[in-house]
């Protein structure tokens, strides 16, 4: 038999990076409303979010192959 193919493989794994880099985005804004930047916390959050969902909708599309 041949193994699964490799593009549902990368999908998963770069929407787990894309997951990863977002947790840690998310996490780490609450620096910037500490310290009196909360411009660029909305920012983080933001991008948090959209990175977020893009992972979630790479991960969900290669396990659903």
């Amino acid at each position: 038999m041949t193994s699964p193919a490799p593009r549902g493989r990368h999908e998963r794994l770069v929407g787990l990076l894309v997951l990863g880099i977002a947790v840690v985005l998310l996490v780490s804004s609450v620096t910037w409303f500490g310290s009196d930047r909360t411009v660029v916390g909305i920012g983080q959050l933001a991008l948090g979010l959209v990175l977020a969902g893009a992972g979630a909708f790479l991960v969900r599309r290669a396990r659903a192959r």
